[in-house]
């Protein structure tokens, strides 16, 4: 496996771009959203961080950018260290800034076969672990991410991670969902503190007038999906 190969990009209309690391299995393949501003761009996410995404898609280095972390698990914060700027909900500050393999949850699904080809040498999955990145900036619950010409608010949604954020777009109907809801097997714990926080999460996000969500994992899907699969989740919880 060459550096080089490792990335993948498609662009998405709305100054979005999708970025993703094709030979990691779908299940556990973050997308990485670049978002094209006038002032700033923004990327939410960054992959794994097994190859390098400033020295290998330099699209991520054409303007200033804003890196946000939806949330601070293994597979979305992998690269945060190689930009300047990042962004951080308060709630999961301390582990952008001090990741380990338990508190990433690198150690429970960080194994040869989450990957269809291994990332270049030297990659070990044994010793695989997210570098330290501390957040320029804590992010709230309704917080403006400012790009210039865009403005994106964040969602505080709990539930999935408790740090874990949305950015909606009001003036586009653009939702980035981070790992809260995605059209895919959807990861949550049985603890019932986090099972209302998650339902709370979901009845918030249901009510935004989506166009189109982009989420942590699997494709984007318009907003009757949106409703849709908020709509059989709830159900599932009654």
């Amino acid at each position: 496996m060459n550096p080089q190969d490792w990335w993948r990009i498609r662009k998405m209309g709305d100054g979005v771009t999708h970025i993703d690391e094709p030979h990691i299995r779908e299940f556990y393949r973050c997308n990485v959203w670049h978002v094209r501003g006038r002032d700033t761009d923004m990327l939410v996410d960054s992959g794994m961080g097994v190859v390098s995404l400033r020295q290998w898609v330099p699209l991520v280095t054409e303007k200033p950018l804003q890196a946000v972390a939806s949330h601070t698990h293994f597979d979305h914060i992998g690269c945060h260290h190689e930009f300047p700027c990042r962004l951080c909900h308060e709630a999961e500050a301390h582990l952008l800034a001090a990741p380990t393999r338990a508190n990433t949850f690198a150690d429970v699904y960080v194994t040869d076969e989450i990957f269809t080809e291994l990332p270049p040498a030297p990659y070990l999955s044994a010793t695989y672990a997210v570098k330290a990145a501390p957040a320029t900036r804590i992010l709230v619950d309704r917080d403006v991410i400012d790009l210039g010409d865009r403005q994106f608010e964040v969602i505080h949604t709990p539930g999935h991670s408790p740090g874990g954020i949305a950015l909606w777009e009001a003036a586009t109907g653009v939702l980035f969902s981070g790992d809260i809801v995605y059209d895919g097997p959807l990861i949550e714990s049985d603890d019932p503190a986090e099972q209302a926080q998650y339902v709370e999460s979901m009845k918030r996000l249901y009510d935004l007038p989506v166009r189109v969500v982009h989420g942590g994992h699997f494709p984007s899907y318009d907003g009757e999906r949106h409703r849709q699969i908020i709509r059989d989740w709830l159900a599932g919880k009654a």
